[in-house]
């Protein structure tokens, strides 16, 4: 243990009493989720180590074995932020006997996902982690989860499920976030204007996340009749080529010529803010797009991007860890839907939001 650490510093950290700490540290009494969260992530960022008699319950029971099925994260900028999370949370209740292991598949490609949860089942650990990306795919794992008696959580993605192995799922409402982006859009268009849905993702029909977004963007304009804002859908797969990207823009623009703002409905604002640069379009158009990786926020700096809209990325990652200590160790009971706030982030209060991320990181 650390003799600079002590229970009365993660309390005053946490804000809570140093009987609440003890109580969480030794696995005594109860102790609200959201508080328990909280402390175990202070104990992380203090390096704290439990006293030995908790080191030693820890050590003479069996390992609890969690498997946390994600995204490869050099594959896109947005995982990394999720992983740390996970990665921080696996330092939290390392200390309490748990194991976590992660299991990379590759975003772009459902057969990976299908490979890599059966390399998980295959290892029958006692409880998973994952975001639903794939809705068939993951539907079927989530199944023989179910069929094997394996707890788990979701993160990112919500997907329906009312077996007992379901956990909690923990995350945006897509389709408030979609809601909300469209009140943001609203500000900065005219009556009558013309908006875009774009969905920047492969095989859309597959992310129901993406089509919940849609569909919370145009029941906000639906309810505001008289705004008389047409609502155009668009989904285009190879974003990541920037000469079929900036075709495609080019042709957008072309074909839409009354566009006055665009929803972009995941991480990927940032490709089409590219061209819209290159083609010497980006004052005419409103921009909405989600989360504070780097690209994003460059443009958004650049006044090209609007609003974007933070998932809390990296907190998805920890409580969907520490949401199954809860319920696999302590058999605490945990809420079904943790649904996590949507920071709206603009230029003048992005810098925030970026050091809150930092000092997340900063304990991995």
């Amino acid at each position: 243990m650390n003799p600079r650490i002590r229970i009365k510093d993660i309390a005053e950290r946490a804000g809570v009493s140093q009987g609440t700490v003890d109580r969480v540290l030794h696995n005594r009494g109860h102790v609200a989720a959201e508080v328990r969260a909280k402390i175990l992530e202070v104990v992380a960022e203090l390096g704290y180590q439990p006293n030995i008699i908790a080191s030693r319950l820890a050590s003479s029971a069996r390992p609890v074995r969690i498997a946390a099925l994600v995204p490869d994260p050099t594959l896109d900028p947005f995982w990394r932020q999720p992983h740390e999370g996970i990665q921080r949370a696996a330092k939290a209740v390392e200390h309490y006997g748990v194991q976590v292991s992660i299991y990379y598949f590759d975003i772009f490609e459902r057969n990976s996902f299908t490979e890599n949860a059966k390399r998980v089942l295959e290892e029958h650990p006692d409880g998973v982690v994952v975001p639903a990306l794939f809705l068939l795919e993951a539907t079927r794992f989530l199944d023989a989860c179910h069929r094997e008696h394996i707890p788990y959580s979701l993160f990112n993605t919500e997907i329906a499920r009312k077996d007992d192995s379901f956990v909690c799922y923990i995350g945006q409402d897509s389709y408030h976030s979609g809601v909300l982006a469209g009140k943001l859009l609203n500000f900065g268009i005219e009556k009558g204007d013309t908006v875009l849905v774009l969905h920047l993702e492969k095989e859309v029909f597959n992310a129901l996340h993406l089509v919940s977004k849609e569909q919370g963007f145009r029941d906000f304009f639906a309810s505001v009749p008289e705004r008389k804002i047409q609502v155009l859908e668009q989904s285009f797969e190879d974003f990541d080529s920037p000469e079929r990207m900036q075709a495609y823009t080019g042709r957008l623009l072309a074909e839409t010529p009354n566009l006055s703002g665009i929803f972009v409905t995941n991480s990927r604002a940032w490709r089409l803010a590219e061209c819209l640069i290159s083609l010497r379009q980006s004052q005419h158009i409103k921009m909405v797009g989600f989360d504070l990786i780097e690209p994003n926020v460059q443009f958004l700096y650049n006044n090209v991007i609007d609003f974007l809209i933070n998932q809390n990325p990296v907190r998805q990652g920890f409580l969907s860890i520490v949401n199954l200590f809860n319920h696999l160790v302590l058999k605490k009971e945990v809420e079904k839907l943790q649904y996590l706030p949507l920071d709206i982030v603009m230029t003048e209060n992005v810098q925030y939001y970026l050091k809150m991320t930092e000092l997340a990181e900063e304990v991995v």
